[in-house]
């Protein structure tokens, strides 16, 4: 709709933060709880930039389901839709600006592609025939007309940003079975008010500080430490740094997205357990819009199966979706080997093979910037009020047997008779001096000072240009932001966006290219329409299994860092709770729905659907409204009462009971906050299922 593949559908965020301060009237969260998801890499420093404009007087709104941490601290107005129905309020929106006409008009007529017959859609003229009014998205979501229409009115008569997601894009809402709708919602809205003007945009107050976004330093995903610029995020800007051009080179750039054989981690189990797997995008597309809608197969042409596993890093079945079929995976025939390199003993581990213990942090050497993952987030450092790089320090020899990630690489390479190529002679410590005189680090400090100091912060630059995100597109100019993307390969820096047409696209190009060539997606459309959901409460499942579940990412720990090693973190009463010398995972439930099924504030209770069984502790409330529960997902424990995979699991992996579906036919993005449900008071039973 907008193009921004390399920020995975994300806006760039440059200086919105002083814009904000300036000019807003009123914030909309919309799926955005900053006080908890902005923690994901920059912990609070986002904070205080909601104090200010508080104090400020800028009115803040949230609607989510569940009443979140950031409306509970600076919410003036809550909405809570049933789960899977938030683009029937952004339709909603949409109709009351076009039927009073409170919508910019000229910003519109100069900036968007199909919006007039994207409009006679909305207002019933299309093929559904169904006026998009507020009382029709009342029927829908559940949230009464009048506020809805209330919402429009303010919004069109102030200054308003929109906070669509955690970091100016993602969001709970974002991976649903409606999540590519609602996206292009989100993208509607805001360009119907005159996105990239001042004081209109997309920000959810977690980036744009005053920072020096010209200093160079790559995040951690960026890539090209290895020299691959093709298959990593950004790693063209860096490989050339990394390479003396005289004993070490890059890899060769693999344009072909067929090259190579890869397969999409949702769908693990099916390629290896199936033995074959047919897919469209290839997971991460930064490469291109086209990457999206590109065939792939398993097994590539001319490539085996799968025989041997190497996992590596956190556990799966704690992030997936429907992971009982990881469990299931590793216990089929079809699976020979596996070797699981972790730190912990959680998760999956104990189904492998053989166990390569890794080191922590704290017993090896490595190099970051704080909140800096840019790469798959561009320009992430942007949440943090300062740069600040940091050398890791070892702090201790690795304890038992355990080893760095290098260092077991290295071990492996010296096996495959490659240890020359892969090290060349450096150690872990080497290797961090390389890459840090490959940054802008020496121009501030050299590295020997840096090693004995441990960190730099790198002052703000005076001389820097102001360029606010999209206001050159708002303006009509030449891009003036210093956004990185997209890929050299795939345009020069001109006028307008990244669609084929320049301009935000209502009627997709790409995708309606796509489907003339047959390829039609009822889930996926070339126009921007109200798609319900394919797992909500219109759905057929949901006759059986009545509540719907949102299962966002979680408030204390980072993904499954931090969870179910001993830590402190065991001892916060809304993270786990203590039943009978076990900790269990919480469920959040409304008061009307825990005292239909018996259920009191602190029981231990079995939510449960086709896919499978978890054991959690009830937190009864009103945070959620009647027929939803919540319960943030990413357990690292994985504690089958039975046999794996099939039996009921207490250690609190609610992503068993998602769907393991992608979004649509051509989409191959995850949906795991839409799952419907039941819970029943837990009678101690292990509930296996085949």
């Amino acid at each position: 709709m907008w193009g921004f593949s390399w920020r995975l559908g994300c806006p760039e965020q440059n200086d919105l933060l002083e814009d904000g301060l300036k000019y807003a009237e009123m914030i909309v969260f919309w799926s955005s709880d900053p006080e908890v998801n902005s923690g994901i890499y920059a912990a609070y420093e986002s904070h205080i930039r909601r104090r200010w404009l508080d104090e400020l007087g800028v009115k803040m709104v949230f609607i989510d389901p569940f009443f979140n941490h950031s409306a509970n601290m600076w919410g003036m107005k809550w909405f809570s839709p049933k789960v899977g129905t938030d683009h029937a309020i952004s339709f909603a929106i949409a109709y009351t600006w076009l039927t009073e006409g409170t919508y910019d008009k000229e910003y519109v007529k100069d900036h968007a592609y199909g919006f007039e017959e994207w409009a006679e859609y909305v207002l019933g003229n299309g093929e559904d025939g169904i006026p998009k009014t507020c009382e029709w998205a009342e029927k829908e979501s559940g949230v009464p007309a009048c506020e809805i229409r209330a919402l429009a009115r303010e919004w069109a008569k102030k200054n308003t940003y929109l906070a669509a997601g955690g970091m100016g894009g993602w969001g709970g809402a974002c991976r649903a079975t409606h999540g590519i709708e609602w996206a292009r919602g989100m993208i509607a809205l805001a360009t119907m008010q005159g996105m990239g003007k001042p004081g209109s945009n997309i920000w959810s107050t977690t980036q744009g500080v005053p920072t020096d976004y010209e200093f160079y330093f790559p995040g951690y995903a960026e890539g090209g430490i290895s020299g691959d610029c093709a298959n990593s995020a950004a790693g063209f800007k860096f490989a050339w740094r990394m390479f003396d051009g005289k004993t070490t080179f890059p890899a060769p750039v693999k344009l072909n997205w067929e090259a190579g054989q890869h397969i999409p981690r949702l769908k693990i189990p099916e390629c290896i357990m199936n033995g074959k797997f047919e897919w469209y995008g290839k997971g991460f597309c930064g490469a291109s819009i086209e990457a999206q809608m590109h065939p792939y197969q398993y097994p590539a042409p001319g490539y085996g199966k799968i025989k041997m596993y190497w996992k590596y890093g956190g556990p799966h079945i704690g992030t997936m979706t429907a992971t009982n079929r990881y469990a299931k995976m590793y216990t089929s025939e079809s699976l020979e080997f596996v070797v699981s390199q972790s730190i912990w003993n959680e998760g999956e581990v104990m189904f492998a093979d053989i166990i390569l213990p890794a080191c922590t942090n704290y017993e090896r050497w490595d190099i970051s910037e704080f909140a800096n993952c840019s790469g798959y987030i561009p320009d992430n450092f942007q949440m943090a009020n300062n740069r600040v790089i940091s050398l890791q320090a070892k702090c201790i020899e690795p304890l038992g047997e355990s080893k760095s990630d290098y260092d077991i690489y290295a071990l492996m390479s010296r096996k495959l008779g490659i240890y020359d190529i892969f090290t060349e002679g450096k150690d872990e410590l080497a290797w961090v001096e390389q890459y840090y005189n490959a940054t802008d680090c020496p121009k501030l400090m050299s590295w020997e000072d840096f090693f004995k100091k441990g960190y730099l912060v790198v002052p703000d630059n005076p001389n820097r240009k102001k360029a606010v995100a999209l206001r050159w597109f708002a303006e009509n100019r030449e891009r003036d932001t210093p956004d990185w993307g997209p890929a050299p390969n795939q345009t020069v820096h001109l006028k307008g966006l990244q669609t084929t047409t320049g301009k935000v696209e209502f009627i997709s190009t790409s995708i309606k290219r796509f489907e003339d060539q047959g390829f039609v997606d009822e889930y996926r459309p070339a126009m921007h329409k109200y798609v319900p959901a394919w797992e909500s409460w219109h759905a057929e499942v949901a006759k059986k299994y009545l509540l719907g579940m949102l299962s966002p990412h979680p408030r204390f720990s980072m993904h499954t860092m931090g969870d179910a090693k001993d830590s402190f973190m065991l001892d916060i009463k809304d993270h786990r709770v203590l039943v009978d010398g076990w900790y269990y995972w919480i469920i959040r439930m409304n008061t009307v729905d825990a005292e239909a099924r018996g259920i009191k504030d602190g029981d231990l209770v079995r939510a449960y659907n086709d896919r499978g069984s978890v054991i959690l502790c009830a937190q009864v409330g009103e945070r959620v409204q009647p027929g939803t529960v919540h319960s943030y997902e990413s357990c690292a424990e994985y504690a089958p009462l039975g046999k794996p995979g099939c039996s009921a699991n207490r250690g609190g992996c609610v992503n068993i009971l998602t769907p393991d579906r992608y979004m649509s036919k051509y989409a191959c993005g995850m949906a795991p906050n839409s799952a419907q449900i039941e819970v029943e008071k837990w009678d101690g039973g292990i509930y296996e299922i085949y």
